[in-house]
C-alpha cells in the first residue's frame, strides 16, 4: 500500500513530458516532485506532486538564514527496464548529519527512501538511458517558519526534485587557485552539504569563470595553505604513481563519489593516501613532474581531469598527464553505476515500483 498521497494534475504532467535531446545539467525540470512536512515534533504523510512553484512565507527562516541542507544523487537505466540509485543510504546519513549540524529533524531513512522511489519510480521512463546520462534527483530539507528570532524554525518541509541531465562537465577543466576568500572553517558548516556553504563560494566560482576558468579550488581557512576542495567537488593528484587526496578535516565536504573511487580505486590495485596537502608543494610537485595529474569527483561530474591549475600571478601550472587514471576510475565507477559490471560492493539498489 502506497504511504505516499498523490496530487491532482500528476498524470497529465506527466503525460505533457518529453525529455528533450539535449539535457544540460539542471536545465530541465521532471515533471513531479514529493514534499513533507514536519510540525509538532513528527513528519507527517508525503504527497507527490506536479512540478511546480512552492508557497512559502517571505520570513522562513530557510529565506532569511540559510537553514536549509540538500543531496544529490543519480538515477541510472541502462538497457533495464527497472532505474537504480548509487549508495542512496549514504546520501541519506550525509542528510542526516547535515541537518544535525544545523539543528535541524533528521529525515528517517524509510522516509528519504520512498521519496526518491516516489519521485524516480514515476519518472522510470524518463530516465536517460545513455551512458553519462542519468535522473540527477535534488532531496533537500530547510525551515518554513517565519521569524527573525535567532533560533531553528519549528516547521520544516523536505522535497525531492528530479532533473535529466547529462554530465556536470566534460573535458579537461581550468582550475583558478583561489587565495582570499574563505569556503569554510574547521568548527563550521564545511562538512554539511548546506546551502551556505555554496553561496559562500560563489564570488571566487563567479571570477574564476570571467576569468575563463572552470572552477575554483578552495585553501584551508586559517592558513591559505593546504587544499580543500573545488567548489562542488573532491579532488585527488596523482603523485610518484599514487593518489593522493586531501584528508578530511571538518572543513571538506565527506563526498561519496570521493570515498567510492577511494574504495574503487584500492581494489584495482592503486596505493591511495589521505593527507594533507599544501599548494606550493603540490605545484612544485607539478613542475617537477613528480604530480603527473589531477582530477576532480562529485556526484555531477562524476570524475574529471583537471588540465591546468592557475594561481593569481595567472601562471598555469600543467600536469604532464592529462586524464590517464582519472579515465580509468571514471569508467570502472561508471560501469557500476550503470550496471555494465559487477558490483563487488553492494552500492546498487533497484528503485522500487511507485504504487
Amino acid at each position: 500500500m502506497r504511504s505516499y498521497d498523490v496530487a491532482p494534475g500528476v498524470d497529465a504532467a506527466l503525460a505533457r513530458f518529453t525529455v528533450p535531446e539535449k539535457l544540460g545539467f539542471g536545465a530541465v525540470d521532471a515533471p513531479v516532485m514529493y514534499s513533507v512536512d514536519w510540525a509538532a515534533g513528527a513528519w507527517g504523510r508525503g504527497r507527490l506532486l506536479p512540478h511546480g512553484p512552492i508557497a512559502i512565507a517571505p520570513g522562513a527562516r530557510a529565506l532569511q538564514y540559510a537553514e536549509l541542507v540538500f543531496e544529490g544523487l543519480k538515477a541510472y537505466r541502462i538497457n533495464r527496464d527497472v532505474p537504480n540509485l548509487f549508495r542512496p543510504l549514504e546520501n541519506s546519513r550525509r542528510l542526516a548529519r547535515s541537518a544535525e549540524r544545523l539543528s535541524m529533524p533528521s529525515v528517517p531513512e524509510a522516509l528519504f527512501l520512498e521519496a526518491l522511489d516516489a519521485v524516480a519510480g514515476t519518472l522510470s521512463r524518463f530516465v536517460p538511458g545513455k551512458s553519462g546520462q542519468a535522473l540527477y534527483l535534488r532531496p533537500f530539507l530547510f525551515g518554513t517558519e517565519s521569524g527573525y528570532l535567532i533560533r531553528n524554525s519549528s516547521t520544516f518541509r523536505f522535497m525531492v526534485i528530479a532533473n535529466p541531465v547529462e554530465a556536470y562537465s566534460t573535458g579537461p577543466m581550468r582550475v583558478a587557485i583561489e587565495r582570499e576568500d574563505v569556503r569554510a572553517a574547521v568548527g563550521g558548516v564545511g562538512f554539511a552539504k548546506a546551502a551556505a556553504n555554496y553561496a559562500a563560494s560563489l564570488r571566487a566560482s563567479s571570477q574564476a569563470a570571467a576569468r575563463g576558468y572552470t572552477v575554483a579550488l578552495w585553501l584551508d581557512a586559517t592558513e591559505h595553505r593546504y587544499i580543500q576542495e573545488l567548489s562542488g567537488m573532491n579532488i585527488f593528484a596523482v603523485i610518484d604513481g599514487e593518489l593522493h587526496t586531501p584528508s578530511l578535516d571538518g572543513a571538506i565536504l565527506p563526498g561519496i563519489t570521493r570515498d567510492s573511487l577511494i574504495t574503487l580505486a584500492r581494489h584495482l590495485g592503486h596505493r591511495v593516501i589521505e593527507r594533507p596537502i599544501a599548494i606550493d608543494e603540490l605545484l612544485r610537485q607539478i613542475s617537477t613532474g613528480a604530480c603527473s595529474e589531477l582530477f576532480a569527483c562529485g556526484t555531477a561530474a562524476i570524475v574529471n581531469p583537471i588540465g591546468a591549475l592557475a594561481d593569481r600571478n595567472g601562471a598555469d601550472h600543467l600536469p604532464k598527464c592529462i586524464g590517464e587514471v582519472a579515465a580509468e576510475l571514471r569508467e570502472a565507477l561508471l560501469s557500476i553505476q550503470e550496471r555494465r559490471a559487477p558490483d563487488p560492493f553492494g552500492w546498487v539498489r533497484e528503485i522500487g515500483p511507485a504504487a
